[in-house]
């Protein structure tokens, strides 16, 4: 993992790299008063596994100098968003990622942390760190104006709300108290963010007939439901998606798909202002077959955009 600093978008230094010999994966950074951290996942070293081991903080401490990474957190934890909400440093990820794709196995965990240090962890609803329990792993989350929270989770695994993605609501006095909807899309990769009163989201569609990752097979155990999902998404092309989320129906609309194909749709938001937002996404070559299907895709080069978005 290489990471690298510009002040231009165009001319780049080398900051520094970790390399464990194994996969490392969703970086995160997180800024606290001065600080800069940076949190990735490390896993297991076989591509067809997803196999958590643990997750890592190093601190920047000026050009080209940083510390040696560190375990925090849980084993297996995987880290998957860091951001200030309502003023507090917050990491949002999960456990049990290693069930993921194992049907009819234990479920997953999601949880909410907060951090003064960047390495000494504690709930950030207080005495309850595990906001979400079931199928969902990927998740994000923004507070309004009242202090209520709107989230989305991937819900890839599958429970009694279905498959696809779960979109949230909590009142401000019991934030971790989540009321959650289904929504048979999949917008994995999961980035939220607000535009004054509105809520964006930033996540991977699936381009077929209905865009749905549940196909209501109902007739099927859920152990072959999910197995049926996951083919089917396999072999459908992707797009990298901007879509709206309406706050008091939680129903998720499309707005327009970034440049995108193939492989794609991890992205990075910078607020420029005046509405405008620096976007920095992945995706398969544009000037090959934007339909080739996501499997196909696994197997090619990618290739790393900006792009500059106004609301």
């Amino acid at each position: 993992m290489y990471v690298v600093s510009t002040d231009d978008n165009e001319h780049w230094a080398f900051e520094t790299s970790f390399d464990m010999d194994t996969d490392l994966r969703e970086p995160r950074f997180l800024a606290i008063g001065d600080r800069l951290f940076l949190y990735f996942a490390v896993l297991g070293d076989y591509l067809a596994e997803f196999t958590p081991k643990e997750a890592r903080v190093a601190e920047y401490l000026g050009p080209q100098a940083w510390t040696d990474s560190r375990v925090v957190f849980e084993p297996t934890f995987i880290p998957w968003r860091t951001k200030t909400i309502a003023g507090a440093p917050s990491i949002l990820g999960y456990v049990g990622g290693e069930h993921i794709y194992e049907p009819g196995g234990e479920g997953v965990k999601v949880s909410w942390w907060t951090t003064d240090d960047g390495v000494t962890m504690t709930p950030r609803v207080a005495d309850q760190p595990i906001v979400l329990e079931g199928g969902s792993s990927e998740t994000d989350l923004v507070t309004l104006d009242d202090g209520s929270l709107v989230a989305v989770s991937r819900n890839e695994l599958g429970d009694a709300l279905g498959w696809g993605m779960k979109i949230c609501r909590a009142d401000a006095a019991t934030p971790g108290d989540w009321h959650c909807v289904a929504d048979p899309k999949k917008y994995d990769s999961p980035l939220l963010f607000r535009h004054r009163s509105d809520v964006y989201l930033i996540g991977r569609r699936q381009v077929s007939a209905t865009g749905n990752y549940d196909l209501f097979l109902r007739d099927l155990t859920p152990a072959e439901q999910t197995r049926a999902y996951e083919l089917e998404y396999w072999q459908t092309p992707k797009r990298c998606a901007l879509w709206r989320v309406d706050t008091a129906t939680l129903a998720v609309a499309h707005v327009l798909d970034l440049p995108s194909s193939g492989d794609t749709c991890f992205a990075g938001l910078v607020e420029l202002g005046d509405g405008r937002y620096l976007v920095y996404d992945y995706t398969s070559p544009l000037d090959a077959d934007l339909d080739r299907t996501w499997m196909n895709a696994q197997f090619g080069p990618t290739e790393i955009h900006y792009l500059t978005l106004a609301l």
